[in-house]
């Protein structure tokens, strides 16, 4: 009991700082989309057996239900999307926070290692038979998906690359199968799916290569420039905001408590809020709901209902974190088909609630914030 009321309490704390609006605005953010995660149901078979640590904490469910995003995957999604309109007749939609590449295995291999090759993730889509490039195409046309900015990789190259070149036999063994995203020890705990974290203050120059350059790969995919970015998995040195403000990104997300990497292991606290600008002018946007379905913790429905109730008595959007590993089903049909019937409650019960709700995107969220 003491500990609900302790979130409870912190939740409505985190809600105070910052802009507010009388609107009720939803945003629902996605993580992910377009990197490849679990290779194939026989690849975590392989690996497993094989003794990879494919199961610790919140990774297992990645590796178990999370691949490359199918047609299917896409149908399901825009059907249960479609189904709801808000009180101007928009439908929800999905900020879609992107990957625009990702390693290209055999380049590095016959490389000895000694050189980072990356293909788009359109190659990587054809590699895999995963034609759904079209389907990107008729999410952004129906509004219904609307991709941004989360890196060009999910993958920290300067780690990765040092342990391959140094016989590490843990990444060289989820190498040969097309793997990365596996439960490595490190002595900073620095893991090869959090790209912007820092082993060491020089690979900030990997870093704001790797930003402007999947800024460039974004605008050719997609044709139009991403405006919002979020880094993967958290950990981000803050002189990296300049690339990304080079490459046009006017609004930045970030935990309201950010540990800023400095190498190392060495961090330093920064303090954020709903619509705080850095001193490049650019806008924070903070999440403060989360629906993760996948996860079987706890009842995800009553609890996302909690975060928004929250967030609308402090005159906040709801800035929801769902992940796209929630509505994929190429590995586990049963995970998107339960992805999506929570989501599909989900959205019906919001809109019983607060008839007078508003579906946004981030970056529509970020222009509202900077314009009123």
């Amino acid at each position: 009991m003491f500990s609900k009321l302790k979130g409870n309490l912190v939740k409505n704390l985190a809600n105070l700082p910052g802009w507010t609006t009388n609107k009720k605005i939803i945003v629902i953010e996605s993580d992910d989309w377009g990197s490849i995660r679990m290779p194939s149901l026989k690849t975590y078979d392989i690996l497993t057996e094989k003794g990879l640590d494919l199961s610790s904490g919140d990774d297992y469910r990645y590796n178990k239900n999370d691949t490359l995003e199918d047609k299917e995957d896409f149908e399901g999604l825009f059907e249960t999307l479609s189904k709801f309109k808000d009180k101007n007749n928009n439908s929800p939609v999905f900020t879609a926070v992107s990957l625009v590449a990702n390693p290209d295995f055999d380049k590095i291999k016959k490389n000895n290692f000694q050189q980072y090759f990356w293909e788009p993730f359109t190659e990587t889509l054809n590699k895999y038979n995963k034609n759904s490039f079209s389907m990107w195409k008729q999410g952004i046309d129906n509004k219904l998906f609307i991709p941004q900015f989360h890196g060009r990789e999910h993958l920290n190259v300067a780690f990765w690359m040092r342990a391959l070149k140094t016989g590490d036999q843990e990444a060289l063994l989820a190498f040969d199968h097309g793997l990365w995203g596996f439960n490595n020890k490190h002595p900073h705990n620095v893991t090869y799916q959090a790209a912007f974290d820092l082993e060491f203050i020089s690979d900030l120059d990997i870093q704001k290569e790797a930003i402007t350059s999947g800024i460039q790969l974004f605008e050719e995919l997609f044709h139009y420039k991403p405006i919002f970015f979020v880094p993967p998995n958290g950990p981000f040195n803050n002189q990296l905001e300049k690339s990304a403000f080079e490459g046009g990104i006017k609004y930045m997300s970030t935990s309201k408590i950010q540990n800023e990497v400095l190498g190392e292991g060495k961090t330093q606290k920064q303090i954020h809020y709903l619509g705080q600008k850095n001193k490049l002018g650019q806008t924070y946007i903070t999440r403060n709901c989360f629906f993760e379905p996948s996860q079987t913790s706890k009842n995800w429905i009553d609890a996302c209902l909690n975060d928004i109730e929250v967030a609308f008595r402090w005159k906040k959007p709801a800035v929801i974190s769902s992940h796209r590993v929630n509505y994929i089903g190429g590995l586990n049909q049963k995970n998107r088909e339960k992805g999506l019937h929570e989501l599909n409650s989900l959205l019906e019960k919001i809109l019983q609630k607060w008839p007078d709700v508003q579906f946004m995107t981030s970056n529509d969220l970020g222009n509202l914030i900077v314009n009123e």
